[in-house]
């Protein structure tokens, strides 16, 4: 069998005063810092960011991704990957963002582990670089790493902070809060394979039989592993998957037929029922959904196209709360363990 894992991640003074130190009483233990609820305005020598329309792939310096409606509620974690130099923001086990960022340079790396938002600052100064601002501040340690706004060179080039552009620091700081889950991964040490992040988050007890190949009708389904939250459900065409997170983690996933492309689209539940039966879910009545990629349609219209176990329709349909979301896609949601140097123990 193969072992399947899921996807996961100019001047010296300008480069100076966009960095932080990540030695004991560094530049955000001794920093000035204001709680201003106001955003602070872009430093002329930040990267200010450029949005793409992709959700993979590689990024270029300032280059940013970001789409919060594929899933709207649910936990918030983010994978910051050493070896991509990206930022993989996931919302209720499914992507909503990721950017190119900058981390420590040689000599100030930036330590990998699980780390939580301490403390969060809109309004940032530096006191070891001279006043320098550092917006969106978002403290991981007591000893000087953050995540903030910065100047994005290409390469890791901080004194140990994760610098971010300008524009995607503003957005990640608007849907975190403090407790959030940070995760940095090198090729070493990669919770939720932090180092390789992709469209869903890996959980962190994860192992190679969450993902054995299904066959046609079968399914897994434990709602033990999280008994209350936010549903979110990804359909991939490209693995023949339906997966289902609740509260951000994986609770199921079935085998899907699927006949041609699907396309990308992102659904939510709405209350009540739209009349009639639900075409994947038998003795249960049809949902009202709403589409919120600008596709248009609702997953009824799917039924002609996918088709997976009416047994885990109904355990799924159960579920279900207004506010739920779909996201179909084209893509892989995961990828065979020999195109990864990972070890999945």
């Amino acid at each position: 069998m193969r072992t399947q894992i899921l996807k996961p991640f100019a001047l010296a003074s300008l480069v100076a005063l966009s960095s932080c130190s990540t030695q004991s009483g560094g530049d955000l233990t001794k920093s000035q810092t204001a709680t201003g609820t106001s955003a602070m305005a872009q430093p002329s020598f930040h990267t200010k960011g450029s949005p793409t329309g992709k959700p993979t792939g590689p990024l270029k310096p300032g280059e940013y991704w970001w789409n919060p409606q594929m899933s709207p509620a649910g936990p918030v974690v983010v994978l910051v990957s050493l070896p991509l130099q990206t930022a993989s923001v996931y919302r209720n086990g499914i992507l909503i963002g990721r950017s190119s960022v900058s981390t420590g340079s040689k000599g100030h790396e930036t330590p990998s582990g699980v780390f939580t938002i301490l403390e969060k600052k809109q309004t940032h100064y530096s006191s070891t670089y001279d006043d320098a601002p550092m917006p969106n501040m978002q403290r991981l340690t007591w000893q000087g790493i953050a995540m903030h706004s910065g100047n994005l060179p290409g390469y890791a080039a901080s004194h140990g902070c994760i610098r971010m552009p300008y524009d995607f620091s503003t957005l990640l700081f608007s849907i975190t809060a403090r407790g959030a889950t940070v995760v940095i991964g090198n090729s070493k040490n990669q919770p939720h394979f932090a180092a390789n992040p992709g469209l869903m988050l890996a959980p962190k007890d994860f192992n190679s039989g969450m993902l054995k190949p299904l066959a046609k009708g079968e399914y897994d389904w434990n709602p033990k592993r999280s008994t209350k939250g936010p549903i979110t459900i990804m359909v991939s065409s490209a693995d023949q998957s339906i997966y289902v997170y609740r509260n951000g983690q994986p609770i199921g996933r079935a085998a899907v037929q699927v006949k041609g492309r699907l396309g990308d689209h992102v659904f939510t539940l709405l209350d009540g029922v739209s009349g009639g039966s639900s075409p994947f879910a038998p003795g249960r009545a049809a949902r009202r959904w709403m589409s919120v990629s600008g596709s248009g349609g609702s997953p009824h219209e799917l039924a002609s196209k996918v088709s997976f176990s009416p047994e885990f329709a109904q355990k799924v349909d159960d579920l279900l709360s207004p506010g739920a979301t779909i996201v179909v896609t084209d893509r892989p949601a995961t990828r065979s363990a020999n195109e990864l140097n990972i070890l999945t123990n």
